[in-house]
């Protein structure tokens, strides 16, 4: 379930969302628990074969690459990408010896060559690098909360959403810098513009509020 009863992301995408989303970092609740609920986990989802296994190594190396995809998902919304997400995303691509293949209808896609978790990583990549060549990759965001980052999918025409949810996370986040400002005019004397405004015209406030109850 999405939150505000969004879609979730098309086709193979959602597998990549729905990855991301494994840890919830409002409540610290994390689907991927030890190997064996990764293993699982993957299983079910066709991204590792039946009778396949994960160590703790690897169990460590999906929990780095699933936080290097979501550093990489947020730059969606404007973050930056640093250094480390980049070998964390390289070092994937490279361990699943991805490679060039057509499909039965001419259409090409990365591969990986490796089997176990390696293979697991390199097909969440390759779905990555196919949803950047048709265009959708770059509507899959993270929640501008930084509490939050939950994935979600942005149907928006111009592709401007910024929350996952406008009533939890954006109200919250605004509400928060609208009272650091307000703390931070007070701290160094700043006169309080809005009280300034709401003194020299006594119906704006007024005014504004007939407005919010339409």
């Amino acid at each position: 379930m999405q939150p505000g009863g969004r879609a979730p992301a098309p086709g193979e995408l959602a597998l990549v969302q729905a990855f991301a989303n494994s840890k919830d970092l409002l409540t610290a609740q994390d689907v991927f628990t030890g190997p064996e609920m990764l293993r699982a986990w993957l299983t079910t989802r066709h991204l590792l074969a039946k009778g396949e296994t994960i160590s703790e190594e690897d169990f460590r190396r999906a929990l780095a690459f699933r936080e290097a995809l979501r550093a990489l998902v947020r730059a969606n919304n404007g973050a930056a990408i640093d250094a480390n997400t980049l070998e964390v995303l390289n070092q994937g691509a490279e361990g699943a010896r991805l490679s060039l293949r057509f499909a039965d209808d001419g259409r090409p896609r990365l591969e990986p060559g490796a089997s176990g978790l390696d293979g697991a990583v390199g097909r969440l990549l390759s779905i990555v690098f196919t949803a950047m060549n048709q265009g959708t990759w770059a509507r899959l965001k993270a929640c501008r909360n930084e509490e939050c980052q939950w994935v979600y999918y942005d149907t928006s025409k111009n592709r401007s959403g910024s929350w996952c949810m406008m009533a939890m996370c954006g109200n919250r986040v605004k509400t928060h810098t609208y009272r650091r400002r307000r703390k931070e005019q007070r701290d160094d004397g700043t006169p309080d513009a809005s009280v300034t405004h709401r003194q020299r015209h006594p119906r704006s406030q007024a005014f504004h509020r007939q407005q919010a109850s339409r």
